[in-house]
C-alpha cells in the first residue's frame, strides 16, 4: 500500500469502499476494532494529536498513571474532570452508528475498542469489548467494592468532590486503565480470541500505537484474516491492509454501510 518511497498510495476512496464492502460481505466473522479517531468527531479529544491532543496539555505519568493517581490522587481529578464532562454530555456520532448496524445486519460479529466513552453502546453495540476500561463503575482504592459511576458522577462533574467509597471512604477510582496497570485480563483474553478467530478486521479511527491493543491486527494477520483500515493517517499496518482508506471515519464509515446495504437488497 506504499509507493517505493514510502508514499501511501491512495486508492480513490469509493473504489476503496467498494471493496471493503464486498469483503465484509463475504466474512464470516467480522470483528472490528476502534480507537479514540472514531470519537473525536464527537467532540471528544484523543491523547496523541499535535496540539490537541490531551497530553499535549500534561504529563500523562504525573496525572495518568496508577502511581501518579495513589501519589496524588488529587491531580487525576483535577484533570479528568473537563474530560469527564465532555464525554457525558457527547452523543454517538454517524460511524458509532454505522458499526451497530453492521452488528444489526449480522455481519460483524464483535466489537473491539480502546474507547473509555461507552459511545458504542449508546450507539447500539451489543457485542462489546471495551479494552482500556470505562467510566460506567468505579472501584474502591481500599476495599475493591465497585459502585456504579452515575452516582456520583454529577457531583463529581459539577463540585470537583473527589468521589469517596460509601462503605470505607476510600476514594472511588474509575474503572479506565491508567498507565502503568494491567488491561483486564478476561476483556483482553476475548479480544484476543476475537483477533484469532476472525477472517476480516475492521479497524477504524486507531492510530495503533498503545499496545497491547495495538497487536490485536498482527493476531488477526498471523491466523489468516484480512483487514480494512479506515483512518486520518498512516498507521503501522498499512502495507498490510487489504484496503486502506485516508478520511474521516464519520463520513467513510456510513458511506461503507451503505454499499454493503445496497448489494444485500
Amino acid at each position: 500500500m506504499v509507493d517505493s518511497a514510502g508514499t501511501p498510495e491512495l486508492t480513490p476512496p469509493f473504489d476503496a469502499l467498494q471493496r471493503a464492502a464486498e469483503m465484509l460481505r463475504n466474512a464470516h466473522h467480522a470483528v472490528a476494532l476502534t480507537g479514540a479517531g472514531l470519537s473525536t468527531p464527537s467532540g471528544i479529544p484523543d491523547f496523541r494529536s499535535h496540539y490537541t491532543g490531551l497530553w499535549d496539555q500534561v504529563d500523562p505519568m504525573e496525572v495518568a498513571s496508577i502511581f501518579g493517581f495513589r501519589r496524588q490522587p488529587a491531580a487525576f481529578f483535577d484533570w479528568v474532570r473537563p474530560l469527564t464532562r465532555t464525554i457525558v454530555e457527547a452523543q454517538p456520532n454517524p460511524a458509532h452508528y454505522a458499526l451497530a448496524e453492521l452488528e444489526t445486519q449480522g455481519i460483524l460479529k464483535a466489537l473491539i475498542t480502546q474507547n473509555i466513552d461507552m459511545l458504542h453502546s449508546r450507539a447500539g453495540t451489543q457485542m462489546l469489548y471495551e479494552v482500556h476500561g470505562h467510566l460506567r463503575e468505579s472501584t474502591c482504592v481500599e476495599c475493591f467494592q465497585t459502585f456504579p459511576s452515575e452516582t456520583f458522577l454529577d457531583n463529581f462533574i459539577n463540585t470537583g468532590a473527589i468521589p469517596h467509597c460509601p462503605v470505607c471512604d476510600g476514594i472511588l477510582k474509575p474503572n479506565v486503565i491508567l498507565f502503568g496497570e494491567a488491561l483486564p485480563v478476561k476483556v483482553l483474553n476475548a479480544a484476543q480470541r476475537e483477533a484469532q478467530g476472525c477472517d476480516l478486521m475492521l479497524i477504524a479511527g486507531s492510530s495503533l500505537e498503545v499496545a497491547p491493543a495495538s497487536e490485536l491486527p498482527l493476531i488477526a494477520i498471523a491466523h489468516g484474516a484480512q483487514i480494512i483500515l479506515i483512518n486520518f493517517e498512516p498507521t503501522y499496518i498499512d502495507e498490510q491492509a487489504a484496503v486502506v482508506v485516508y478520511g474521516d471515519v464519520a463520513e467513510e464509515l456510513p458511506r461503507l454501510v451503505k454499499l454493503v446495504e445496497s448489494s444485500l437488497l
